[in-house]
C-alpha cells in the first residue's frame, strides 16, 4: 500500500500523527480488541501525507494562509465568509491519479473485491482526540456512500471540512495553528443501523464523573438524530462491578420518545439520509434487549481497560444481521480525575413557579435573558450572558456558545451535542424540554437550575441562590462512622464522592412519591378504583409494563439499586415505607385505600401496615423490589430496616412476612435492622436485639414520643428538642443496651451536625455511626472529630 493509505489492520494508536485520533483509535480497536470479541467493522484511512501532498500539488497552502490572515480574530464577524473561501479552495483542487487509484484499490480490498458496498466516510484531524482537544463534531462525516465516484467526491468534502466555520473557531480558541493540522479520512464498512439502532456509550456517568457505571443511550436508525438532539433517546445505566460478577448490572432504563428515525435515502434525487416518523409502537419499545445492553456494557469495560482511561464510545446495531458493532472510541475529556477533594453545591433560596423542565447538564444555577434563536444564522442577536433557547443544538452552533450563561433545547438527551458542548464549556444546560421555545419569551429574565439531580428546572425572573464550597481535604479519619441520609437516586452518584461510610438511611418514600407516584394498592386493585381520572392516569403511566405490579417493582428496585450502586460495596440501609395515612392518601388513587385518622403520626404506619389486610399486598411489592436489588442485581450491601415497630411480637411477625415474600433474614447475607424510635423499643432493646441484626435511632420520633410533643404541631414546636435531658437519656440508654447485646447501633438526625455537644454526647456514649443529610455531613464529621479528640484526651 502506498504512503497515501493505511488499512485498519496496519493502524495503531501510535499512528495518530499519520491518520488522526479518530482513525488511530479505530485501528487500535480493530487490531487489539477484535480477539476479545468486540465487533469492529473493517476499513482504511487516507494519511496526513496524502492531505499535505494534495495541498502542495494544487498550490493551496499559500492561498489558505492568505485567506485566514483576513479573519477578524476579535469579533469573528467574517468567519462565515472566510470559511466558505477556504473550503472552496480545497473543493476546487484535483486529486492525483495515484491518490485516486490508491483509494479505489483500498475500497475494493475491504469488500474482498466484491460488488461496491456502502461505507461510512469520516474526517479525522491529526490533532483530534488529544486530552485537551476533542474536536467533537468539528469536521464532517458522511454515511451511505457507495461506488468509486461518490467515494472520491466525499473524501474531498472531508478534506474541505477541516475549514468548517466551527472548526476554524475551535482551533482559534484552543491555540492550534491551522497550518499544523492535517485531515485524514476514514472509510469503514457501513453498519446498517438505519434498519436497526445506534448510539453512544460512556464508561462513567458524564455528569458526576462516577466511574463505576456505563451509560448507554441510543435511537432507532442512524445516530445523528441523537447527536444533534433531534430526538430524545433511550438511556441505560449499567453497574460495572456487579455486571462483572455475573449479575444483571442494569440499574436504570429510561424510555426516550424517539419520534424520528434517520434512514438512508433510496432515491438518487434525495440526500443520502432522510428522517421519517417512527411508528408509535416502536417509540414505546426499548431499542436494545437486556442481553444486548449487557453485551455493549461488557465491550465498553474491555475498551476502557485497554485504553486505561474513561472512554466515549459509538456503537451501532445492524438491522440486517442483528449484530452489534463498535464504530468509534475516544478518551472522555471532561472528567480527567475521579479524585475529588472539593465540591461546590448550589441551592435556590426561594421556590419559583416552574416554567418548564428537562434533562439537567451540570449542577449550576444561573440567571440570564432568554434569546430565542431558530438557527446559528441569528447569532448576531446573542449578547454575552444570554440564555440560548432553541429547538436543538448542532455543531454549527459551537462558535456562539462561549458567550452564553446557559443552553436550553426542546430536544436531545444527556449525550446529545448540546450536552457534550455544555460540559466542555462548563455552562449549565437543560435539554429535552419538549416545548421550551413555546413557554419562554424572548428577552425574558429567567433562572436556570441544574442543582436538583438529573432534572433541570426553568423559573421566571431572578431567583436568588446560594453557592456552597466544601473542602474534603481537611477531613481527618474518625472511628465513629459518618453516613449519609439519602432519598433521591438522581443525586447518588454525585454524593458518592463525599467522605462517607455508606448510607445509614435510604428513605424509600421519595422514590414512591417522585418516581412511582401511584398508591401500591391502586396498582394491585386497579379494577375497583372508583376515581376515573386517577384510573386513566394510572393506565397511561403503566402502559409500557406487562402488569401494574411490575411497574411498582421495577421503578422501586431501580431507584434503590442506583443508590446501592453509588456506594457499593459500602453498607446502604433502606427503610421500608413509613408514610402516614394522610401521606399515602396523596398518592394517585390513594384516597380509596387509606382511612382518615385524627393523628396519623401515631396511627396506621410502619410495621403495623406490613401484615395488615389493608396493605400486605402492597408490602409484598416492596419486598419483591428489594429482593430484585439484592438477588438479581447483586447488591448484597443493601440492608433493610423496619420502622415504627411497636412490640416484640410485631417485630417477629414482620420478619416472618418478609420471609414469606422472599426476604429471609441471614439468606444471601441479608441483615434486618429496626428503628429505635419508640420508648418501648429502648426499654426492651436487648429483647429486640434477639430479633433484629442492628438498630438505628430515629431521634425525631423518639424525642416526640419521649416528650409527648407532636412534631407536626406548630403550636408547641418550641418544646421539641433533641437536647432535652429526657430525650438524651433515652438515646444513651438505647446505645448502652445495644453495646451490651453487641448490636450495631447508629443514629439518623440533624442534631449531631447542628450541635457539637450533641455529637460529643453520642461519641462518648459509644454510638457506632451517625447519619447526616448531605448538606450537614462535613460539619457533622468535624463535630465527630472534635468529640473523639476530647474523648481520647480524657482517656
Amino acid at each position: 500500500m502506498s504512503l497515501n493509505i493505511k488499512k485498519f489492520k496496519d493502524i495503531l494508536l501510535s499512528d495518530i500523527a499519520s491518520v488522526g485520533g479518530k482513525n488511530a483509535s479505530l485501528g487500535e480497536l480493530y487490531n487489539e480488541l477484535s480477539e476479545e470479541g468486540v465487533n469492529v467493522p473493517n476499513g482504511f484511512a487516507t494519511t496526513a501525507a496524502a492531505y499535505w501532498n494534495f495541498l502542495s500539488e494544487n498550490k493551496i497552502n499559500k492561498k489558505l494562509e492568505i485567506t485566514l490572515k483576513e479573519l477578524d480574530r476579535i469579533n469573528y464577524s467574517n468567519l462565515s465568509e472566510i470559511g466558505t473561501k477556504a473550503r472552496q479552495l480545497i473543493l476546487n483542487g484535483q486529486f492525483s491519479n495515484q491518490f485516486i487509484n490508491d483509494i479505489i484499490k483500498a475500497y475494493h480490498d475491504i469488500t474482498d473485491n466484491k460488488q461496491a458496498i456502502e461505507v461510512a466516510v469520516r474526517s479525522s484531524a491529526t490533532a483530534e482526540d488529544l486530552p485537551n482537544a476533542s474536536f467533537a463534531g468539528q469536521h464532517d462525516s458522511f454515511l451511505n456512500i457507495k461506488g468509486n465516484d461518490q467515494l472520491l467526491i466525499t473524501v474531498k468534502k472531508c478534506f474541505a471540512s477541516l475549514y468548517t466555520n466551527r472548526a476554524i473557531k475551535y482551533r482559534e480558541d484552543n491555540g492550534f495553528k491551522h497550518e499544523d493540522v492535517a485531515l485524514s479520512v476514514g472509510v469503514q464498512i457501513m453498519v446498517r443501523s438505519d434498519k436497526g439502532c445506534s448510539g453512544v456509550g460512556f464508561t462513567l456517568d458524564p455528569e458526576s464523573g462516577f466511574d463505576k457505571v456505563v451509560l448507554l443511550s441510543g435511537v432507532w436508525g442512524l445516530g445523528e438524530n441523537m447527536v444533534q438532539g433531534t430526538v430524545n433517546p433511550d438511556e441505560f445505566i449499567i453497574h460495572k462491578p456487579t455486571l462483572l460478577k455475573g449479575f444483571s448490572g442494569i440499574i436504570q432504563k429510561k424510555l426516550g420518545l424517539k419520534e424520528k428515525t434517520m434512514i438512508y435515502a433510496t432515491s438518487q434525487d434525495q440526500a443520502s439520509t432522510i428522517n421519517i416518523d417512527t411508528p408509535i409502537q416502536k417509540q414505546s419499545e426499548f431499542i436494545l434487549s437486556d442481553e444486548e445492553i449487557r453485551q455493549l456494557a461488557h465491550w465498553s469495560i474491555l475498551i476502557e481497560h485497554h485504553y486505561q482511561k474513561p472512554m466515549d464510545i459509538e456503537w451501532a446495531k445492524d438491522g440486517n444481521n442483528n449484530e452489534l458493532y463498535i464504530i468509534q472510541a475516544r478518551p472522555e475529556t471532561i472528567h480527567k480525575s475521579q479524585q475529588k477533594t472539593t465540591y461546590t453545591s448550589y441551592k435556590l433560596k426561594e421556590k419559583g413557579n416552574m416554567l418548564v423542565k428537562g434533562n439537567a447538564i451540570g449542577r449550576k444555577i444561573v440567571h440570564g435573558k432568554v434569546r430565542l434563536l431558530s438557527s446559528p444564522a441569528e447569532g448576531y442577536k446573542l449578547q454575552t450572558g444570554d440564555v440560548i433557547v432553541t429547538d436543538a443544538i448542532t455543531p454549527d452552533w459551537d462558535p456562539l456558545l462561549k458567550k452564553v450563561n446557559a443552553i436550553i433545547t426542546n430536544k436531545g438527551g444527556r449525550t446529545s451535542h448540546a450536552a457534550i458542548v455544555a460540559r466542555e464549556l462548563d455552562v449549565p444546560a437543560i435539554v429535552g424540554c419538549i416545548n421550551a421555545t413555546e413557554v419562554v419569551t424572548d428577552n425574558q429574565e429567567i433562572t436556570v437550575s441544574c442543582a436538583s439531580g438529573h432534572t433541570g428546572y426553568i423559573y421566571p425572573g431572578i431567583i436568588p441562590f446560594e453557592e456552597s464550597h466544601l473542602d474534603f481535604s481537611t477531613i481527618d479519619k474518625h472511628k465513629t462512622e459518618a453516613k449519609l441520609i439519602l432519598s433521591d437516586p438522581d443525586k447518588a452518584f454525585e454524593l458518592s464522592f463525599y467522605p462517607n461510610d455508606g448510607v445509614g438511611l435510604l428513605r424509600m418514600e421519595f422514590i414512591i412519591t417522585h418516581l412511582i407516584k401511584v398508591h401500591p394498592m391502586a396498582l394491585i386493585a386497579f379494577e375497583i378504583i372508583k376515581d376515573e381520572a386517577a384510573k386513566q392516569q394510572i393506565k397511561t403511566m403503566t402502559s409500557s409494563y406487562n402488569s401494574k405490579r411490575e411497574y411498582f417493582i421495577d421503578k422501586l428496585s431501580k431507584g434503590i439499586a442506583t443508590i446501592a450502586a453509588a456506594f457499593y460495596p459500602k453498607e446502604v440501609i433502606v427503610r421500608l415505607s413509613d408514610f402516614k395515612t394522610n401521606e399515602y392518601a396523596n398518592l394517585i388513587g390513594g384516597k380509596q385505600f387509606e382511612p382518615s385518622e385524627e393523628n396519623p403520626m401515631l396511627g396506621f404506619r410502619g410495621a403495623s401496615r406490613y401484615y395488615s389486610d389493608a396493605y400486605k399486598e402492597g408490602f409484598k411489592l416492596e419486598c419483591q423490589a428489594i429482593k430484585r436489588v439484592r438477588d438479581d442485581m447483586g447488591f448484597t450491601n443493601l440492608k433493610v430496616m423496619v420502622p415504627f415497630c411497636r412490640t416484640l411480637s410485631e417485630g417477629k411477625r414482620v420478619i416472618e412476612i418478609m420471609k414469606e415474600n422472599g426476604l429471609e433474614q441471614g439468606q444471601n447475607q441479608l441483615e434486618i435492622y429496626c428503628m429505635l424510635e419508640i420508648p418501648g423499643n429502648v426499654i426492651l432493646a436487648e429483647e429486640y436485639a434477639a430479633i433484629f441484626d442492628g438498630f438505628s435511632i430515629g431521634s425525631n420520633d423518639l424525642t416526640q414520643l419521649t416528650l409527648g410533643v407532636d412534631r407536626d404541631s406548630a403550636l408547641i414546636s418550641d418544646l421539641f428538642n433533641e437536647n432535652d435531658p429526657a430525650a438524651k437519656k433515652m438515646i444513651a440508654m438505647a446505645i448502652a443496651k445495644a453495646r451490651k447485646s453487641h448490636t450495631t447501633i447508629g443514629l439518623c438526625g440533624q442534631a449531631p451536625s447542628d450541635y457539637p455537644d450533641f455529637a460529643r454526647f453520642l461519641v462518648q456514649s459509644g454510638i457506632n455511626s451517625i447519619s447526616f443529610n448531605p448538606d450537614a455531613l462535613i460539619q457533622g464529621i468535624q463535630n465527630i472529630n472534635k468529640a473523639e479528640a476530647i474523648t481520647l484526651n480524657k482517656e
